[in-house]
């Protein structure tokens, strides 16, 4: 009976050890299969979380090398907008990238539908010039077109940067273009078997089967016109009303460059909207993006 009790209280303690063992090794694989994630999230993460708290410190603060704030001056963000005027700047670059993301889904939607289901004599060749023109600087262009819109008065005003979107964009033709030749033709066929025409088999099959490519392009170029700065630089620089984010907050920092808490600070409120955008549309915008170029 005495050798029995002995033997549990063994029996129990290698038992444990097992499981103690077993966890760590649980634990250790996580961290193998996980490190180059973890890795990465920190890279992307550090950066924000730095800004952050340089965003909050204090003017003297700023100036040395302590990383973590001493006092918390959440007071920085209000001060942004007294010695900048952040909310034009930001009704501005809402006017650019609302109407700017509009005119471009509008306008490639039709020609992103002609080359995935028409037949017609030059498709390869349309097909190449729009390939021809994602691989084309905008700053090759720039004189000869900065002197168009000149002879029509809009320089200083964000109109040049708009007005063009209404011709389509050639990445959204192309991502477009390659989400939709995914969709089985039987669809298309069988709403023009019912009298559908060409324009009502758009609306009326396409573009609902074609939502998250819509709003894939919807977002890229609403986070293209967002974080532009060559563009508003070039037409809009000399006209202070017409400024966008990116350009303000450029002539923010040069203003304040010795209060980093101040240019961080803004720099947050730049950033805050695009990352609430991404962050509710992203299982769409994921959606739509691997949706894309699963054929040629």
């Amino acid at each position: 009976m005495s050798a029995t009790m002995v033997a549990t209280p063994k029996r129990a303690a290698v038992h444990a050890s097992k499981v103690r063992r077993s966890r760590t090794r649980k634990v250790l694989y996580w961290i193998a299969t996980h490190a180059l994630a973890v890795a990465l999230a920190i890279a992307f993460v550090g950066p924000v979380v730095f800004v952050l708290f340089t965003a909050v410190m204090s003017d003297n603060q700023t100036l040395t090398d302590e990383l973590i704030p001493r006092t918390w001056n959440w007071g920085n963000f209000a001060d942004v907008f007294v010695k900048s005027p952040i909310l034009l700047w930001l009704r501005n670059t809402l006017l650019y990238a609302g109407l700017g993301t509009l005119f471009t889904v509008v306008s490639s939607i039709p020609v992103a539908y002609a080359m995935a289901r028409f037949r017609f004599r030059g498709r390869k060749l349309a097909f190449l010039l729009v390939i021809t023109m994602m691989m084309l600087p905008p700053q090759v262009i720039a004189v000869p077109v900065y002197l168009i819109w000149a002879r029509f008065d809009l320089t200083g005003t964000l109109w040049p940067l708009i007005l063009p979107m209404l011709t389509g964009d050639a990445f959204s033709i192309f991502l477009l273009r390659q989400f939709l030749v995914t969709i089985p033709r039987d669809y298309t066929d069988a709403a023009r078997v019912d009298g559908c025409t060409d324009f009502k088999t758009l609306i009326r099959v396409i573009l609902p089967m074609a939502k998250p490519g819509i709003a894939a392009i919807a977002l890229f170029q609403f986070f293209y016109c967002w974080n532009d700065y060559y563009g508003p630089l070039l037409y809009a620089s000399t006209n202070l009303d017409n400024w966008t984010l990116s350009v303000g907050l450029a002539s923010f920092k040069a203003l304040h460059h010795v209060q980093w808490n101040l240019t961080m600070a803004a720099t947050l409120l730049v950033m805050a909207p695009v990352i609430i955008v991404f962050f509710f549309a992203q299982k769409i915008f994921i959606e739509g993006v691997t949706l894309t170029g699963v054929k040629g």
